[in-house]
């Protein structure tokens, strides 16, 4: 599932990320917050009119906003695994 569609507070893993659908930019700032495959998210808050703003998400120990069409390139698994970040 995509990280949009994660419930709230539902903790996952990142499967994979569609990196082509990134600028470069826009890229290495989501690999310097951590964002990895294999790294632990998890979706606390969807912001905007009706909840189709930004997503905080927590990667790892840290809370950041992302643009929806960031977290729409994440794929996220929720069953047990191993974090790599």
């Amino acid at each position: 599932m995509r990280l949009t569609d994660l419930p709230l507070r539902q903790p996952a893993f990142v499967e994979t990320i569609d990196w082509e659908s990134l600028s470069s930019v826009e890229g290495q700032r989501l690999r310097e917050f951590g964002l990895c495959e294999g790294a632990s998210v998890e979706a606390l808050h969807h912001g905007g009119l009706l909840g189709r703003g930004p997503l905080a998400v927590k990667i790892g120990r840290m809370t950041i906003a992302m643009r929806r069409t960031h977290a729409a390139a994440v794929e996220v698994s929720t069953g047990p695994q191993e974090a790599q970040a």
